[in-house]
């Protein structure tokens, strides 16, 4: 099982430069780029689109048998107990006006439960990977979370899902200034994920998260020694799951103020 995995680790290492430098390619050709809106401040790409098929045509070439669950295109039923999870560009806001803050994300769940995770950001080179049981590195090198105990000594990453209430997020953020910490916001759910993982952030609370934005930051996160709020494997795939998550020494504070806060 373990040489599975980590051959499933490299692959999707691999596959996630791959598809990063495609991304790229599109990045440094913004003008040309045909961008629609699906919501509230949920854009899409004909970049996001071409990146996840070259993610679906890799995976359906080495891995068969797998399903597929992503963003932009139907899930693929597989035939084994195994899922490739993808966010081809998480980030759309910022990839599509030129900020370079967002990333290729690539996850393996088996029976729902993830176990592989990859988060590669083209744009600075950093590629942020880890495997059930493995570990969690940066461009090879192992991370820790914060070992943090107070929200006074870092940042806390804030995500805005348009499925809850706006409001309850700007009340969040008030609770956690008034603990004497700080929010932090880069419109890449997944690249803040991978920055708790590093122990760059305190922590990361989000009232909802679809799969293939969180599950590879949350294996990342658990891997390097943080906690996480566990998602329930029999629908996260399809239904996404609260993300709350942090450093041992916080990972409390955030419960208890999220409590308050984030419906069930």
């Amino acid at each position: 099982m373990t040489q599975d995995l980590d051959a499933r680790t490299q692959f999707a290492i691999d596959l996630a430069r791959r598809a990063g430098e495609l991304g790229l390619e599109y990045f440094r050709d913004l003008e040309s780029l045909t961008i629609e809106s699906k919501g509230h401040q949920d854009l899409v790409s004909q970049a996001d689109r071409e990146v996840e098929l070259f993610i679906r045509a890799a995976i359906a070439k080495d891995y068969p048998q797998d399903g597929i669950v992503g963003e932009e295109h139907a899930s693929v039923a597989g035939s084994s107990s195994y899922a490739w999870v993808i966010d081809p560009i998480d980030g759309t806001a910022n990839f599509v006006r030129g900020i370079p803050a967002w990333c290729v994300v690539i996850a393996c769940a088996r029976d729902g439960e993830t176990v592989v995770g990859v988060i590669r950001e083209p744009s600075i080179g950093e590629t942020f990977h880890g495997r059930r049981g493995g570990g969690a590195f940066i461009n090879g090198r192992p991370i820790k979370a914060s070992a943090a105990t107070s929200l006074e000594e870092g940042s806390v990453g804030t995500g805005f899902s348009n499925r809850a209430e706006a409001e309850n997020i700007a009340v969040l953020i008030k609770k956690i200034l008034a603990e004497g910490g700080v929010f932090f916001r880069n419109a890449s759910g997944a690249l803040m994920l991978a920055y708790v993982a590093s122990g760059r952030l305190l922590g990361y609370v989000e009232e909802h998260m679809n799969a293939w934005d969180c599950l590879a930051g949350m294996l990342l996160i658990e891997e390097a020694g943080g906690t996480v709020l566990q998602a329930d494997p029999k629908t996260v795939l399809q239904s996404g799951t609260q993300v709350i998550a942090g450093g041992k020494g916080v990972f409390s504070k955030l419960q208890a103020l999220c409590s308050g806060v984030f419906k069930p």
